[in-house]
């Protein structure tokens, strides 16, 4: 057995009874990041320093707005604010810092957090009591009685989370759950390595089994549509309720692509027999070796912030623990400079972005199976060899996204005859 997480959404069934006081607390969290988000400016003014979370708890505790919710609650808030912090100065200097919550005069409903010590779960009745602030127990009551409705296939226990999230139309619940699940014997001894890149969303390669990519093309036009949309329709005062819908969709959007892709990845592992997949380590990606911002140029560094490496392989590592597979993170320095046949690392083999051909055995490969083949090896030890069928090399499979059916998809292999 593996003791893992859960995150199941739920339903409000009395939704009615309980909106006024999750509007109220999801207004409050909006207040207490602006306050949060207005001592992190100071600061860096001041000093050229961004507030750690741990300082920014210390400096707000004794703040009015800190006691609008729980302690745990108000805590979270100021954890995501030190996060979106944290992400901005790491990424591209172009970006803007984390904004205030606030359109006119009007303070969104913010997502609201409680731990463990700030819930009581009647199972038996499906019931979640949530405690207040201090000073949102002056008006009702001292704490939130919400009846939720899960879906008919999930077993909600071992409650170590609950998340308030506002839909756009309505309230409905995160319950994040210890559960066991029982761990299944890995489906064979073979290794896959994969390679997340641009133009490719990635690339895998099965040890004795075929090589494949899966294109990210209906990422980057759903990224374009409703981004384009939502300046579109951005009003004076900040989104409008068009824009904040078309943010919202292209959220869910890539969510369910994501979610789709690990799920379709995890599948093929176990029909191609893997014990281990080897993923390419990109945590320092936007980095340079001097630790200073990476400039990628204006197309790959929109590209770039635009990718979801990190979430896919978290997505990637919980959904193959119940198969027995594990997934190691691997350095990928010159796996895309480097031969998978003869072992040669050269620049000017990667002819063109999807093209890699070898200036000293002549192979002619997919770039991005090339580095997947490479990544792959980077667990198994073992070395290029010259006497590999270079047909999936040079001609993966590739697997579209379908939105119609929200499934991937193979697409037909053209014939490849001189």
């Amino acid at each position: 057995m593996l003791e893992t997480t859960r995150t199941y959404v739920a339903r409000i069934t009395n939704h009615q009874q309980v909106r006024g006081d999750l509007d109220q607390c999801g207004f409050a969290a909006s207040k207490l990041w602006n306050v949060g988000r207005y001592y992190a400016h100071q600061r860096w003014d001041e000093d050229d320093e961004i507030p750690d979370e741990a300082e920014l708890k210390s400096e707000l505790k004794d703040h009015e707005r800190y006691s609008d919710l729980h302690s745990q609650s108000s805590q979270r808030v100021l954890e995501e604010l030190a996060e979106a912090f944290t992400g901005w100065y790491n990424s591209n200097d172009s970006n803007n810092p984390p904004g205030y919550r606030k359109r006119g005069d009007d303070y969104p409903r913010s997502t609201v957090t409680w731990k463990k010590r700030a819930i009581k779960h009647d199972d038996k009745h499906g019931q979640l009591r949530l405690s207040k602030g201090f000073n949102l127990k002056k008006s009702r009551s001292d704490f939130i009685l919400a009846e939720y409705e899960p879906r008919p296939d999930v077993e909600v226990e071992n409650i170590q989370q609950v998340r308030a999230v506002w839909n756009g139309d309505e309230w409905e619940l995160h319950l994040v759950c210890k559960k066991e699940i029982s761990v299944e014997d890995a489906p064979g001894d073979n290794t896959a390595g994969i390679d997340l890149g641009i133009s490719n969303y990635l690339a895998i390669d099965y040890e004795d089994g075929p090589s494949e990519l899966y294109p990210g093309n209906v990422l980057k036009e759903d990224k374009h549509y409703f981004t384009r949309e939502e300046y579109q329709t951005e009003g004076e005062n900040g989104l409008s309720r068009r824009a904040r819908k078309a943010r919202q969709k292209l959220s869910r959007r890539k969510d369910h692509f994501l979610h789709t892709l690990s799920k379709h990845i995890v599948q093929r592992c176990v029909e191609e027999g893997v014990e281990k997949i080897a993923v390419g380590d990109l945590s320092n990606i936007r980095e340079d070796e001097n630790g200073d911002p990476r400039n990628w140029g204006a197309s790959g560094n929109k590209k770039l912030h635009g990718w979801e490496f990190a979430r896919f392989t978290r997505l990637l590592e919980y959904k193959t623990e119940e198969h027995g597979i594990i997934v190691d993170r691997v350095d990928e320095e010159n796996t895309s400079k480097t031969c998978s046949c003869c072992g040669q690392i050269r620049d000017s083999n990667r002819v063109e972005r999807g093209l890699y051909v070898c200036s000293s055995c002549e192979t002619t490969m997919n770039a991005d199976v090339n580095s997947a083949v490479n990544i792959r090896r980077r667990i198994t030890q073992s070395p290029p060899t010259g006497d590999m069928s270079n047909g999936w090399l040079a001609q993966p499979g590739v697997f579209l996204f379908d939105r119609e059916s929200g499934s991937f998809n193979t697409r037909e292999r053209g014939v490849c005859k001189p």
